[in-house]
């Protein structure tokens, strides 16, 4: 037989009783006696057995019993009272105790009351992950528990509550809703069931639920600030920085950098909320062309990326070759310029036809090639940007000794016992040695340092420059002149300007002197024209002067 047919027939019972109560007993004779049970309206907990007595102060009572669904048996009776063991109490039920005194029947009813524990109290899973500034909704569900009007669902952040509901149908469902900060971080939520029997004369009963952790986090919307190079040349290295601010919790992020399919190892930093990963990027052959790098910043289960387009290119070259770097004067020298099949190379100024084709040239070598530097400049454009790579080469030309006569006077004019510099200078491959030597006693005079002269440096000096390729020869005068002839000389000159001076002198007194005397000395010879005798005026005038 189901818990629900039983139920039914007690109740059915129940009502019977009532009704044979009213209709059967004589109110006054009922009204005399009463009829007790014990306990009244009693609380158990469910499965126990309960021990119900009923018992009348009527003098000869006939036919005590016990009316309930549950199942009973007879402990003890005696003149008066009766006593019942009801087994596996289950459910809440209703019990009536009944008997006959002087053929009128007495009933007295008592209410059971069966309490269960929560079989589950379970808090629904929270998110992995819980964004900063959203609403996260708690769900708690429980299981069994009775009575339910004395059950309550009880959420609660860490020992703080956060809503407090009646527990509602099966399962009772309970939630609450809150919104997340960074400070719920790490916080962590429970579900508690009450079951509250104090007003019954027991105490609060509690079953809490495991607790669930929450994560919160921040993820900026703006995607990483990635510095990388626009090229790379295959076998170079260049360091990739990442950055993403306005983290929460940083240390929680994840980054990964990527070259291609190639993953790098970036080394990562934290400061405040800004996270930062460096790498150093490696170009390889097999990389070459187009390639894109990439950023990728994970928290939260979210992520933000950051792309930068990068070229990876081989530069070959320059490489600027000579038929041969040392060569003799008047020898054919061939200079070529090469580099990789995309580079546009130049050789002294001037462009080969098109990119990947060499720059040739023939030179011819002299004098003035010697120590001749040959420019390879190569050229290759990527991405935009034009880039310049240099390589140069010395050509190196033997030819014989050589003086310039500009750098070496060939008649000097000295004075005895002053102090002189003779300057000359003499070119050649390989460099040759340069000496004068006196004409005559094959004395050597020094060549570009200070000296004294004197008389015996007078002379013609053979300046030789020599070398492996052969020898050149000018001739240099030096002309010595003797301190004492020159002081001669001035006091000749000294002499001539006095006597010259004294004749002056004489002459002018000498007209002085005719002039006042009134004549004046006519060549004979010419007789045309008389002499004009003086005015007594002019006359007065010549004395006074």
């Amino acid at each position: 037989m189901t818990p629900s047919s039983l139920l039914l027939g007690a109740c059915r019972t129940l009502v019977i009783f009532q009704l044979l109560a009213c209709c059967l007993l004589p109110l006054g004779e009922a009204g005399q006696f009463s009829l007790q049970m014990e306990p009244q309206d009693p609380v158990l907990p469910a499965g126990r057995s309960l021990l119900v007595n009923c018992s009348t102060s009527c003098p000869h009572p006939e036919l005590i019993t016990l009316e309930t669904s549950l199942p009973k048996e007879v402990i003890d009776e005696d003149q008066g009272w009766a006593a019942f063991r009801l087994s596996n109490v289950t459910g809440d039920s209703k019990i009536i105790c009944s008997a006959f005194c002087n053929g009128s029947q007495m009933t007295s009813s008592s209410n059971i009351t069966v309490y269960r524990f929560p079989e589950l109290v379970e808090l629904d899973l929270l998110p992995r992950w819980q964004p900063v500034g959203e609403n996260l909704t708690l769900q708690c569900h429980v299981w069994g528990g009775a009575p339910r009007a004395q059950l309550t669902l009880v959420l609660l952040r860490g020992e703080e509550e956060l809503s407090r509901q009646p527990a509602v149908g099966e399962p009772a469902e309970g939630t609450a809703t809150v919104l997340a900060g960074r400070g719920d971080y790490g916080a962590k939520f429970t579900c508690r069931a009450e079951l509250d029997l104090r007003p019954r004369g027991l105490g609060l009963f509690q079953n809490t639920s495991a607790p669930r952790q929450l994560r919160t986090f921040v993820l900026p919307m703006a995607a990483p600030r990635l510095v990388a190079p626009l090229s790379l040349e295959v076998g170079t290295s260049w360091p990739v920085d990442c950055t993403l601010d306005g983290l929460f919790p940083v240390s929680e992020a994840q980054v990964q950098l990527a070259l291609g399919d190639q993953m790098l190892n970036p080394a990562v930093s934290i400061h405040g909320d800004t996270l930062r990963a460096t790498a150093t990027v490696i170009a390889r052959a097999d990389q070459e062309g187009a390639q894109e790098i990439v950023c990728n910043v994970t928290l939260g289960g979210e992520s933000r990326e950051a792309r930068a387009n990068l070229t990876v290119f081989t530069f070959l070259g320059p490489i600027l070759n000579l038929s041969e770097t040392n060569v003799t004067e008047g020898s054919k020298v061939n200079v070529s310029c090469t580099a990789g099949p995309r580079v546009q190379v130049m050789l002294d100024g001037d462009l080969a036809r098109a990119p990947g084709e060499p720059a040739q040239l023939q030179v011819t070598a002299t004098e003035g090639d010697d120590g001749r530097y040959f420019f390879c400049n190569a050229i290759l454009e990527v991405d935009g940007e034009i880039l310049h790579r240099n390589v140069t080469a010395q050509l190196r030309v033997l030819y014989g000794p050589k003086i310039d006569p500009a750098k070496c006077p060939q008649r000097l004019a000295w004075k005895d016992r002053t102090s002189h510099i003779l300057q000359c200078e003499a070119r050649g491959n390989p460099v040759p040695q340069l000496q004068c030597l006196h004409e005559g006693s094959r004395r050597e005079v020094p060549i570009g340092t200070p000296f004294l002269v004197k008389l015996h440096h007078n002379g013609t000096y053979h300046c030789q420059a020599v070398s492996p390729r052969g020898t050149y020869t000018l001739l240099v005068v030096m002309h010595v002149q003797d301190r004492n002839s020159f002081v001669v000389t001035i006091l000749i000159g000294v002499l001539v300007i006095l006597g010259v001076v004294t004749a002056i002198v004489a002459l002018m007194c000498i007209f002085g002197k005719q002039t006042r005397s009134g004549f004046y000395h006519v060549n004979q010879q010419d007789t045309s024209l008389p002499l004009r005798p003086v005015q007594p005026k002019e006359a007065v005038e010549l004395e006074q002067s």
